[in-house]
């Protein structure tokens, strides 16, 4: 117990517990009537360390005062969807952000006025939207990646080392597997990999991506960085980067099974960000592989 200061009530100390939840780091999960929406809210309901602090959806949804624990079948949480960030924003540590580019690009700017750790894993983004969101990061903390997984930013890892092994007699190819509702092509995990390969071979991305290869297209350009994107049913997120060089082809590939990892992958990204100074940070950051 704490000691009672006399004329005064003695506050009510419920021991360690208490200190837990007083610690927990306070999240707003945007999109929050989207799939995974849905999912960061049960990942967050299913974790230690962060409570749902506020639940944002578009302006004009049908999904507006509507229960997020309910929307992510759970039972009722008491987090009633709003599209006012500024306001569910201060008594908040983070965001999870995986919308649509319009969606982030609006959220930044208030996430940076508050001061909170904004997780970015919205796909798609322009040049000039990802400008937009590093221009914050020297007074905000973000951690952006294409793919929220740990398995996902593992294999990256491993395709900047192959790519700088093998040389160009190797051609690389990234092809991707998405349920038929995914919006853009490729898959923001596919150029993330894409990124990885041409790190590792000290080339840009932007100069050697092949894409959407249709008609008499002539031979394959030596160095390009060929992409595939395959769209169909639920599958939750399927990559593999083949490098197909003389006489033999190495394949490296990942499986999403459920896109709760994203949301998990997410979470860690978000606790682990809570507290560093400003910038502008990764997936590898988080897992100790941004010297890789």
């Amino acid at each position: 117990m704490l000691p009672s200061v006399a004329g005064t009530a003695s506050p009510r100390y419920n021991g360690p517990e208490e200190d837990h939840i007083m610690s927990d780091m306070r999240l707003i999960v945007a999109g929050a009537g989207g799939r995974m929406g849905r999912a960061l809210t049960r990942a967050i309901a299913e974790s230690k360390g962060a409570v749902l602090a506020g639940a944002l959806e578009a302006p004009g949804s049908e999904l507006l005062g509507k229960d997020a624990g309910v929307l992510a079948g759970l039972p009722a949480n008491g987090i009633k969807v709003s599209a006012d960030l500024w306001a569910m924003s201060k008594e908040a540590d983070g965001i999870l952000d995986f919308t649509v580019p319009a969606a982030t690009i609006a959220n930044v700017a208030i996430a940076a006025e508050r001061g909170i750790v904004h997780v970015v894993g919205t796909t798609g983004l322009s040049s000039s939207d990802n400008a937009v969101i590093k221009s914050v990061t020297n007074r905000a903390v973000v951690v952006q990646s294409g793919n929220m997984s740990l398995g996902v930013n593992l294999l990256a890892a491993v395709v900047k080392r192959v790519a700088k092994a093998l040389d160009e007699t190797f051609d690389i190819e990234i092809v991707e597997t998405h349920h038929r509702m995914k919006i853009d092509a490729p898959s923001g995990t596919a150029l993330m990999l894409g990124q990885a390969a041409a790190a590792g071979r000290g080339i840009s991305l932007d100069d050697h991506a092949a894409r959407g290869r249709d008609g008499i297209t002539g031979a394959r350009r030596p160095g390009d960085i060929g992409f595939a994107s395959l769209r169909g049913g639920t599958a939750a997120g399927d990559h593999s980067v083949s490098f197909l060089g003389p006489f033999e082809r190495l394949t490296l590939s990942h499986q999403a099974e459920d896109r709760i990892l994203f949301a998990h992958g997410a979470l860690k990204a978000a606790l682990w960000a809570h507290g560093k100074k400003p910038g502008h940070y990764s997936m590898a950051d988080v897992l100790g592989l941004a010297d890789i």
